[in-house]
């Protein structure tokens, strides 16, 4: 029951507003600020071994903040935030072992924003909620990692338009809960079987 330092030989850049995922073996962390320079490096964190390495650049997403990431299928796949000017509707997928990046489709993805959750279901990440400088999300969408596609998901019965509310899957449904509307922050929760 303590702490240990992980080693610091190799680690990214200081960074903050970035996001990580676990692979199954391995810490994956990705993008960021330091300062106010958005970043689109990262590092495979092995705790096993103590050891961090760089994760390639080539062909990965353009630098951002405020997007979300999770590990569906083999893949770290990110969507979102922004790069301080502009609000991403883009994203990428990260193959941990081939040390490879392939773009995310945009076609049919959500509007670009911020402040959205994401759970990764299997082969897929579900997008749902966030915003910009103008508008709220109630909407989001569905990814499959396997065939580069998105999938509206449903209006009926959705929540209140919110960001920066917190989401999990359960293993069969998403689950969110609160959040911020412009100028209220709901204390409700709604639940998601997507499939």
């Amino acid at each position: 029951d303590s702490w240990t330092a992980t080693s610091t030989v190799n680690a990214p850049a200081p960074r903050a507003v970035h996001a990580a995922v676990w692979s199954g073996d391995r810490m994956l962390v990705w993008g960021g600020l330091n300062g106010s320079t958005n970043l689109n490096t990262g590092a495979q964190y092995n705790p096993l071994g103590d050891i961090w390495t760089a994760i390639s650049t080539v062909n990965a997403p353009a630098p951002r903040a405020g997007y979300t990431a999770v590990f569906a299928g083999d893949s770290m796949v990110i969507w979102g935030g922004q790069n301080g000017v502009t609000y991403l509707g883009s994203g990428g997928r990260y193959d941990p072992g081939a040390d490879t990046w392939k773009p995310t489709s945009t076609g049919n993805a959500p509007a670009p924003r911020i402040g959205h959750s994401a759970v990764a279901a299997g082969r897929f990440m579900i997008v749902w909620g966030g915003g910009n400088d103008f508008e709220i999300f109630g909407s989001g969408a569905m990814y499959d990692t396997l065939t580069d596609a998105w999938f509206d998901l449903p209006n009926a019965g959705s929540p209140a338009p919110r960001a920066f509310h917190t989401a999990v899957w359960t293993g069969y449904e998403m689950l969110i809960w609160g959040g911020t509307e412009f100028f209220s922050e709901p204390t409700t929760g709604f639940r998601l079987q997507p499939f």
